[in-house]
């Protein structure tokens, strides 16, 4: 079961509790029955293992996506830099 983090918005009463995925959130704070706030964490998901990336679920004879094919016009040229007049340089 996760454990959620909790803060209360009227004392500043923070605490964390373990409830199931399918209990109701908390809404009065155990101290003073002010408003509560559920306090959003970072993830804690890692992938470990095979069948995370595209390749991991394609056999190794060959591929049922073809690559794109190679672009033959040419490449943008790049903009010219920009001259400074010698009156504005000193």
């Amino acid at each position: 079961m996760p454990t959620y983090a909790y803060a209360c918005k009227d004392c500043g009463h923070a605490f964390d509790i373990v409830q199931s995925f399918s209990d109701s959130s908390l809404t009065s704070c155990p101290e003073c029955e002010g408003t509560l706030r559920k306090k959003f964490n970072s993830v804690g998901v890692v992938f470990k293992g095979s069948g995370f990336y595209r390749t991991d679920s394609r056999d190794s004879k060959g591929s049922t996506v073809s690559a794109a094919p190679a672009s033959t016009a040419p490449a943008p040229a790049a903009a010219p830099a920009a001259s400074v007049p010698a009156a504005a340089a000193s």
